[in-house]
């Protein structure tokens, strides 16, 4: 009779003391036995390859319910997995808005045997369901509240002072917040120039950013409420947030890490606009020397596709956002092996961290007793991004054509293999993720 449900041997694992060269045994889909483990009902060989905590990848947009020709929540979650990540929080700017305990239940109920990866959503801030906020944060399968200070339209913007006061006071958990200043933008919306997208990071500046981030922490310091500051684009944001960690964690992207204004805008036109924007390759050089210094705490991929159609618009009417889900990880393999950040410090941005932040039950780390989530990577593949591995809907990524040393070779969720040299199970097991707050009060 086997001892363990699977066995992962051979690979280098990496636990939180550091890699070691051991077994893993994974029954009832967690991890039972580190070390030297027996027969196993399925084994895997990991010889050659690196075993890390699942990736959790905190902030992407499916667009299900209402804008599913961009994407849904079975091919978001497909890309996911096939870019080695075990979990996603997802966003509620969809159509209607998630922003009610009706609309998470309803993404409960559509993700139930269609998403590849474990999941959780967030439910939407407005001007008018501040109150319930403190109820809706408390749902099983939510990943807590998300502002949008600026960025958004209807009744997911939340500008005034007053308005983010009435949300911050409502509610103990941890608010994510998307942070450029509404006031500002308005002003300033003559900065665009029709058909010139390296005119949107002019648009929405650097001021914006930095304003919109002095508002809310003094906001979330009036309240006594901790907050989470979504894509960080700029330096200054990331030596403010740094005086501030006692209340404020923050995020950045891959893609703000590796693209440029100089060359992206002329290279990839609109298919290079998101908001807050890319920036200039000395902002991009300024987020990785804060990221040096231990400032950032999770990589988030903020995962926003369009269609080819939309993106095609001439600026400024071509929708801000990329896809980034799948790409999340196979660019920042590729920053390690290019000595930009270490491997330990990847697994903290992208597990142990998004665990620590949000009060995660069970994920983030290799121990016993956690979920048996699993991130398995060469870091000596070398490969290109071809068109013909993107699983997104929208069919287009900003980094096609990119070479890259590092590559995920397997996902397995709760014990479950569901990618493995990139080709999927037969059948989507994801289920809610489980929170601290909501599990113990």
């Amino acid at each position: 009779m086997a001892s363990v449900d699977l066995k992962l041997t051979g690979g280098r694992v990496y636990l939180p003391s550091g890699p070691a060269a051991v077994d893993v045994g994974v029954s009832g889909g967690r991890i039972v036995a580190i070390g030297t483990v027996g027969d196993a009902g399925e084994t895997i060989d990991c010889t050659g390859l690196d075993v890390l905590p699942g990736v959790i990848d905190s902030q992407v947009h499916f667009r299900e319910p209402g804008l599913e020709a961009k994407e849904d929540l079975e091919s978001g979650s497909r890309a996911a997995v096939l870019g080695g990540v075990t979990a996603v929080f997802e966003m509620p700017n969809t159509k209607p808005n998630t922003d009610s305990a009706e609309a998470i239940a309803d993404k409960l109920a559509r993700a139930k045997d269609r998403m590849w990866c474990d999941h959780a959503f967030y439910v939407g801030a407005t001007n008018h369901n501040a109150a319930a906020l403190a109820e809706l944060e408390r749902l099983p399968g939510t990943a807590g509240v998300k502002i949008f200070m600026g960025a958004s339209t209807g009744d997911l913007l939340v500008s005034d002072d007053d308005n983010l006061a009435r949300v911050l006071a409502s509610g103990r958990r941890r608010v994510a917040i998307h942070a450029e200043d509404e006031f500002r933008m308005q002003e300033r919306l003559g900065e665009r120039i029709a058909g010139d997208p390296a005119s949107h990071p002019v648009w929405r500046d650097d001021e914006s950013a930095i304003l919109a981030t002095r508002r809310i922490l003094r906001l979330a310091r009036a309240a006594r409420r901790r907050i989470h500051v979504l894509h960080v684009t700029t330096p200054a944001e990331l030596a403010l947030l740094g005086q501030n960690k006692d209340i404020a964690t923050c995020e950045v992207t891959p893609q703000h890490l590796t693209l440029a204004g100089e060359d992206a805008y002329p290279r990839l036109g609109s298919y290079a606009q998101m908001n807050p924007p890319i920036r200039s390759g000395a902002h991009r050089d300024g987020l990785w020397e804060w990221l040096r210094q231990g400032v950032p705490d999770v990589l988030g991929s903020d995962h926003a596709p369009h269609t080819i159609a939309e993106k095609a618009q001439d600026y400024p009417a071509s929708p801000s956002g990329m896809p980034g889900v799948q790409t999340l990880l196979p660019l920042m393999l590729n920053h390690v092996a290019e000595g930009r950040l270490t491997l330990q410090r990847l697994i903290d941005l992208t597990s142990a961290g998004p665990q620590r932040i949000f009060g995660i039950v069970g994920k983030g780390r290799i121990v016993p007793g956690y979920d048996a989530d699993f991130t398995i990577v060469d870091l000596k593949a070398q490969w290109t991004i071809e068109e013909s591995w993107l699983a997104s809907r929208c069919g287009w990524s900003p980094f096609t054509g990119m070479a890259l040393t590092g590559k995920p070779m397997g996902t397995i969720v709760r014990g479950n293999r569901v990618m493995w040299d990139g080709e999927l199970a037969e059948a989507a097991i994801g289920a809610p993720v489980r929170f601290e707050a909501v599990e113990f009060g």
